[in-house]
């Protein structure tokens, strides 16, 4: 798994039973190389490029995402043959889930990593669900039903990665399971902490926590039509960018400090996220932070603060590191296609019915 912020692919080894239990038994993240990192986070932002550039790139990836799954299984000596498959998502270029002909397009070529790894990959989860009329994304709720659901008590998944998405978990079975992407997790965070302290991210919040928030930027920010926008949806980079913030910037026309922009930032990303806990799982007792974010105490401290009368810990309480929820998601996706069942969640994408996610490139 490599997602919106870019910063690694995220490779776990991981078991499951037909009851649909989940044992990670290894993880780790494998950075970019620096040029290729950069050209990657410049055909995202500019969105062109040449088509052999392109090619290059979906193979140059592809063997990247290889060594890394060779690399893991060599640490813990593991043969290719104890491996039932490679569940690759890919690093998303484009998601456009809502023009006049959907799709959403990854990069990192499957039959590159089939062939390097000698073990059958199933990747290009995204595209049956938008021909389904879904938004083929979020795809990991489905995994975080099977996993974290309570017959007690309903619970509230969040992941914060580049982008931030939310499951709600209701306790009752029988009641539909909702996901979609709030808006910015660590994107925005991210790219102005590069722009003014040349850091790839804002260890815990440390810069932003010296900032205050700023109330008529924070209402400039959520004026943004997609917050207002109804689910199913989803969203990316296309949308929420550098271009976003300084456009945002300009129409706000006052002077403010640079970390001040960073705390609302942050404040940005939590009151998404609570906003919409509060709209679409009022009934939720306890949210479980996954993703990058989950590292940003500062965040972390805004997110309790706005719900205060909910619990608010991390994935690691239900047995699961924050860090490799994802990852271990596109394995179990990988596990459902290879055993002939469906792996999306038609309440969550907005597709037409349930179908089975991801091509295989078998070994």
């Amino acid at each position: 798994m490599s997602g919106t912020s870019l910063d690694g692919i995220d490779v776990t080894i991981t078991e499951f039973t037909a009851s649909n239990t989940c044992k990670l038994i290894a993880a780790q993240t494998f950075p970019f190389p620096a040029k290729l990192q950069s050209k990657l986070f410049t055909l995202i932002n500019d969105q062109q490029c040449e088509l052999r550039e392109l090619g290059e790139l979906d193979i140059a990836l592809g063997q990247l995402i290889a060594q890394s799954v060779n690399q893991l299984l060599n640490t813990h000596h593991l043969k290719a043959s104890d491996i039932s498959a490679i569940g690759s998502h890919g690093q998303t270029l484009y998601h456009s889930p809502n023009g006049d002909y959907p799709f959403s397009m990854q990069i990192g070529n499957a039959d590159v990593i089939a062939e390097l790894t000698q073990i059958t990959t199933v990747a290009d989860f995204r595209q049956r669900d938008i021909a389904a009329q879904g938004q083929g994304a979020p795809l990991v709720p489905s995994f975080h039903h099977e996993l974290f659901a309570d017959p007690q008590h309903d619970r509230a998944i969040v992941n914060i990665g580049g982008i931030s998405n939310i499951t709600s978990l209701p306790s009752d079975r029988k009641q539909a399971i909702l996901g979609f992407d709030t808006g910015p997790g660590n994107v925005l965070l991210d790219g102005w902490i590069a722009r003014h302290q040349q850091q790839d991210y804002d260890q815990q919040g440390q810069w932003a926590e010296t900032g205050q928030y700023n109330n008529e930027l924070l209402a400039e920010f959520l004026n943004e039509p997609y917050f207002q926008q109804s689910i199913p949806k989803s969203t990316g980079r296309e949308l929420f960018n550098m271009a976003w913030l300084d456009k945002k910037l300009a129409q706000f026309n006052q002077p403010i400090s640079a970390v001040d922009v960073q705390a609302t930032l942050v404040q940005l990303t939590a009151s998404s996220i609570a906003n919409d806990i509060t709209h679409y799982s009022n009934n939720c007792k306890s949210v479980f932070i996954c993703g990058g974010g989950a590292h940003n105490d500062y965040l972390m401290s805004r997110l309790k603060l706005l719900l205060k009368d909910i619990e608010v810990t991390t994935t690691e309480t239900l047995g699961l590191h924050p860090d490799w929820v994802e990852a271990c998601a596109f394995a179990w996706l990988a596990y459902r296609t290879l055993h002939g069942k469906a792996g999306n969640a038609p309440s969550v994408t907005g597709a037409t019915h349930s179908v089975i996610l991801g091509a295989i490139h078998s070994a």
